[in-house]
């Protein structure tokens, strides 16, 4: 039944690549179509130890502080070696450009839920790998109430979900909550990101000693990873990583 179901929506209503548009295949179960997918710029070079930014988008340089964290530490983009980040470790799966950028979209404002799945799976697929194995839970960065009241769901508590399934590590909501309202990232220059997102997250004493990763849907300018750290850090979390989707480069 369910077979034929499906086999009848496919016809009446036939689905369609939320970034292209072009008609997917009947009873296809990934909502983004085979030419979209194999065109997502996944990060393949070597990065950042810190930030994750791929090379040679920036040049490297030597850290003058050496780097404690992942274990095998390699070389500094410019901009963590003039100021260190407060988290240990950033890293994203692909860059922010289309065709990943028009799926990002479709899930986070256009209320396509079912991208969160592929999007996680390609999260874990390019960097689950080379994630410390003693990370002990996944916090998603949390929305603001009334924005996820009105949009209907936390696109990162999404992705953290999948990726928390296929990595085997819990998801902890509860640990890093929003302290204050912020103005849509999206709206915002650069300095204005950071001023908004200041002491705008708040975390639980359960971090305390912890290795947490925190997941979000896009890394652009690092101001909320910053802010969310900071929080975590300020709380006792022992170790701090950051995994999203796409980054800006």
């Amino acid at each position: 039944m369910r077979v034929w179901a499906t086999a009848a929506l496919d016809l009446l209503f036939p689905a369609v690549c939320p970034v292209c548009q072009n008609r997917l295949g009947a009873g296809r179960r990934d909502p983004l179509c085979g030419a979209c997918w194999r065109s997502i710029a996944r990060i393949e070079a070597s990065a950042c130890a810190l930030c994750g930014l791929p090379f040679p988008t920036f040049a490297a340089v030597t850290a003058a502080t050496p780097v404690t964290w992942p274990p095998s530490a390699g070389a500094l983009c410019s901009g963590c070696a003039a100021d260190r980040p407060p988290y240990d470790y950033a890293r994203a799966a692909a860059q922010y450009i289309d065709p990943l950028r028009a799926a990002v979209h479709a899930l986070k404002f256009h209320g396509k839920r079912a991208l969160a799945r592929p999007l996680a799976e390609l999260v874990v697929e390019q960097c689950g790998p080379a994630l410390p194995s003693d990370v002990e839970a996944i916090v998603p960065v949390p929305l603001q109430p009334a924005r996820e009241r009105e949009r209907g769901f936390n696109q990162a508590a999404l992705l953290a979900e999948h990726v928390a399934r296929a990595l085997g590590w819990p998801v902890e909501r509860a640990w890093l909550a929003r302290a204050r309202p912020t103005r849509p990232q999206s709206e915002l220059t650069a300095p204005e990101r950071w001023a908004n997102v200041r002491h705008a997250f708040q975390a639980t004493a359960a971090v305390s000693g912890r290795h947490v990763l925190v997941v979000d849907d896009v890394l652009t300018t690092g101001a909320t990873a910053a802010e969310c750290a900071r929080a975590l850090r300020a709380a006792g979390a022992r170790a701090i990583g950051v995994l999203t989707v796409a980054r800006v480069v």
